[in-house]
């Protein structure tokens, strides 16, 4: 689908402007019979590799921009958890420190529902944890969303916005899940590479 490859190489593109390394889980890689146990499993994997802290990201908000993970990534040397909320209650982005992640907890969240932002944040909260929010963005998972994304006063790349555009004049059905990322960031120290970042999908 032309418009999730944009978005796809809009999301690579975006990561390698921040200089730090990544790690991309495509459909093929990711295990588990729905989303919330094959985002779980991912994080699991990427921590398994010795990273402390993970930022994930999904290929759906063309806004999303290099600033964003930087500032993820900055927050998180002083916060266990970052959130950047999306407009339909989900999140583009999410940062943790492994000391904070609880599979059991993770997979009990209402996963691709309005009720995920709000419900990690209660989670977090009665745990006595503050959550750094970041500025809230638009996703893209529907028909509806292509008209919000070109109606925004952010700007999208002219390629993306052309396909939205396409795809808006075909009333095309866009399906609600495709692959995500895993951003990591500080390996060991043994590992020598600065600010390491993984991307999962």
């Amino acid at each position: 689908m032309q418009v999730f490859d944009a978005l796809n190489k809009h999301a690579v593109k975006t990561l390698k402007k921040t200089g730090l390394p990544y790690f991309i889980y495509s459909e093929e890689k990711q295990i588990g019979s729905n989303f919330g146990e094959r985002f779980t499993y991912a994080i699991q994997e990427i921590y398994a590799l010795g990273f402390e802290n993970i930022i994930t990201i999904g290929n759906d908000s063309p806004h999303l921009t290099a600033n964003h993970i930087l500032e993820a990534s900055q927050h998180l040397k002083e916060n266990p958890i970052v959130l950047g909320p999306s407009a339909d209650g989900g999140f583009y982005l999410m940062g943790l420190k492994k000391s904070r992640f609880n599979p059991d907890s993770f997979l009990k969240l209402p996963w691709q529902t309005e009720a995920l932002t709000s419900s990690i944040l209660r989670l977090v909260h009665a745990k006595k944890i503050e959550a750094i929010l970041l500025d809230t963005l638009q996703d893209l998972d529907s028909v509806a969303d292509i008209e919000t994304l070109l109606q925004s006063q952010k700007t999208l790349h002219y390629t993306i916005s052309q396909l939205l555009l396409n795809a808006l004049e075909k009333s095309f059905n866009l399906p609600l899940f495709q692959p995500f990322w895993v951003e990591t960031f500080h390996a060991r120290t043994y590992f020598n590479k600065g600010s390491p970042v993984l991307i999962s999908a």
